[in-house]
């Protein structure tokens, strides 16, 4: 039975890294699979995947607007797809999260999502949110504090480092806008803003 899986954590956590090598295992099998990356997230260029070691793929990108049941069958139609793989899966909307899961029982191809939980304020992503209720299977990937201690939360910083408190939930960037902390250090560090 083919599953929806969401494979989440904080930022520098290897993500991308553990989707692309998920790819590579199923081609190097001989089995197609069909990455998708959303539109809004240039930073390695538009239709790639890149991962912060230096592994990078060619994808389709999507927009909010996208039928991805559609366009999974559309591919799959040309070729048979043995997975499908999301990058920044917190992206997606509630309604594509739905399009997932019926690739994953009505195609019976599985879907391996990988994404943010949470935002720099904390709050759960609307595809995240989604996934976290739809998902077969929830998965932890794992990264660390600089106190050594499981990273949870994402700190969005300014341009001298310091931690950010407003602003719009969704704001591009990597390791010049993002630290991982654990949720005492994020604490802390939120606590200093404006005092």
């Amino acid at each position: 039975m083919a599953k929806l899986y969401f494979y989440y954590s904080a930022m520098n956590a290897g993500k991308s890294t553990v989707l692309l090598q998920s790819s590579h295992n199923y081609q190097e099998r001989g089995m197609q699979t069909l990455l998708l990356t959303p539109e809004i997230d240039q930073r390695a260029g538009a239709r790639t995947i890149a991962s912060r070691i230096g592994l990078t793929k060619e994808a389709r990108s999507f927009k909010n607007s996208d039928n991805l049941f559609s366009t999974t069958c559309a591919a799959h139609e040309q070729e048979p797809i043995a997975c499908v793989l999301i990058d920044e899966a917190q992206f997606l909307t509630r309604e594509q999260v739905e399009q997932l899961s019926q690739v994953a029982d009505e195609i019976k191809i599985p879907v391996l999502c990988y994404g943010l939980r949470t935002d720099f304020k904390g709050n759960l992503f609307p595809g995240s949110a989604a996934l976290l209720g739809w998902a077969d299977n929830l998965i932890e990937l794992k990264t660390i504090c600089h106190c050594g201690r499981k990273a949870t939360m994402n700190l969005r910083t300014d341009a001298n480092g310091s931690a950010i408190k407003e602003g719009e939930q969704v704001e591009i960037g990597g390791n010049e806008r993002y630290i991982a902390m654990c949720r005492k250090h994020f604490r802390e560090a939120m606590a200093q803003v404006g005092a």
